[in-house]
């Protein structure tokens, strides 16, 4: 298998430490997210069901969707020459989900949307943190090039599919408890109620995924148009 070298400019190269801290990162992400896949597949080929699958990936889906954060980090301090905007709008439905939705109710945990998350975010995460990785190194192999810039075209749409779902099967329950619901009177005259905020939130995807799917494909063309490219 061939590998291509990525050019970089010098304002967008890491220092030496840097650097060292940047593969040591993406290296645990991919090996992380390969754990959770294996899992996954794991669990389902020895005829586990969904009622008891959060149970058997939640703290890998934990550790490792929360060590994403540090990506916004990365992009803020220039660690990394990324959108910190368009990082943050990457991470922040998946840790959003995960701790606002998967840990607050049942009804998420067991909905068909789970698998379609983490098999989407499992096999994105293990080509984009690998990539990342090859990238550091300046060598990347031409079908993990093509891997990061196409799977996206499927599991893009697939992932949000399943966090979709999730949310909608929490959605009675969370009305049923009043989960994080705020209501009248109360020393802070303040108001607010959880369902109507997710019901919300999951509207917003429709504006917001064009945009985000939008920057992946001009990523695409760019990417793999031509013989000489630059990281996103």
């Amino acid at each position: 298998m061939s590998a291509k070298p990525i050019k970089k400019t010098n304002s967008s190269e890491p220092s030496a430490l840097g650097k060292i801290y940047l593969i040591a990162y993406n290296a645990i992400q991919t090996l992380g997210w390969s754990y959770l896949l294996l899992q996954s597949v794991t669990y389902f080929l020895d005829r586990g069901t969904l009622d008891n699958y959060w149970k058997e990936v939640k703290w890998t889906i934990i550790i490792f969707q929360t060590a994403a954060l540090l990506e916004v980090l990365h992009a803020a301090i220039r660690l990394v020459p990324s959108s910190v905007i368009v990082v943050l709008m990457q991470v922040y439905s998946r840790v959003f989900l995960v701790f606002g939705v998967l840990l607050a109710t049942n009804g998420a945990t067991v909905s068909p949307g789970l698998p379609l998350c983490v098999l989407a975010w499992s096999i994105t995460e293990i080509i984009r943190y690998a990539y990342y990785a090859f990238n550091l190194l300046n060598t990347v192999p031409q079908m993990l090039l093509f891997f990061r810039y196409s799977t996206f075209l499927v599991l893009y749409p697939l992932g949000i599919t399943g966090e979709l779902l999730c949310m909608y099967h929490s959605l009675d329950e969370i009305s049923e408890k009043q989960l994080f619901t705020i209501s009248m009177p109360n020393k802070w005259n303040f108001i607010f109620n959880y369902y109507y905020f997710l019901v919300f939130y999951m509207l917003l995807y429709i504006p917001l995924f064009p945009v985000l799917f939008g920057h992946m494909q001009k990523q695409r063309r760019k990417m793999l148009g031509d013989g000489s490219k630059k990281s996103a």
